[in-house]
């Protein structure tokens, strides 16, 4: 098997160690260095339709890149788009839903599908509209955030409510729900009391398994540099 290690905590490698004949892949443009031995190819991971699902749902790559250590052992480092830590999840029995960007790289034995979820989930949840992208089969899969990431474990009895925007994966066997921060005085009151309190929709996570945070939030790091272009007041 592949051998993943994260090298550094924020703007890390993912350092991938491949024995001859196996292979891995990845976000387009994620390879940053890669011996000899390996080999380099951009496909439509999972054919025609589920790039294009990908794509258009999701917002990945519809070519990734796939990487094999065709002429013996070799290593290779990769690194996500947004600067932010790495987290290295074992697929098989476990299978994960992520959020849009949160892939980073996969062993060739993980697969990732799109499947719908609820209108609610959909409008308001920002976990990839109404389609959402889930790991399942076998191996190693590796995500990322925006800044710093935490595992955090739900169990049963302690529900889990994390901002939208920080969710990078989490288990599917979670159930998961979407409300507003604010509690109290109606939908209505809830609604404004989100908005002038600065906390809009969130994501409440019930029963057994784990889900993935980062610590920053880019939409609001993107309207923060926004605000600061010359003209934009």
């Amino acid at each position: 098997m592949a051998q993943f290690t994260v090298t550094g905590d924020v703007d890390p490698f993912l350092h991938i160690s491949l024995k001859r004949g196996e292979k891995i892949y990845c976000e387009s443009n994620a390879m940053v260095m890669m011996e000899n031995t390996l080999e380099l190819k951009g496909k439509m991971t999972g054919g025609l339709g589920s790039a294009l699902m990908r794509r258009f749902a999701n917002g990945e790559s519809f070519f990734q890149q796939h990487i094999e250590a065709t002429q013996g052992d070799g290593d290779c480092l990769l690194s996500p788009t947004l600067p932010g830590a790495i987290e290295v999840l074992e697929v098989g029995n476990t299978t994960y839903m992520l959020t849009d960007g949160a892939f980073v790289a996969a062993e060739s034995g993980v697969i990732l599908n799109v499947r719908t979820q609820g209108v609610g989930a959909a409008i308001f949840g920002q976990t990839g509209g109404f389609f959402i992208c889930e790991a399942s089969g076998q191996g190693k899969l590796a995500v990322s955030g925006f800044g710093s990431s935490f595992a955090l474990e739900v169990t049963p009895g302690k529900d889990i409510i994390i901002d939208n925007a920080h969710v990078v994966a989490w288990d599917s066997r979670l159930q998961y729900e979407v409300s507003v921060a604010a509690r109290g005085g109606g939908l209505l009151g809830q609604l404004v009391s989100s908005v002038t309190s600065g906390e809009g929709m969130v994501l409440k996570f019930s029963g057994t398994g784990k889900v993935i945070i980062s610590s920053r939030n880019r939409q609001n790091f993107a309207s923060w540099l926004i605000n600061l272009m010359p003209g934009s007041g």
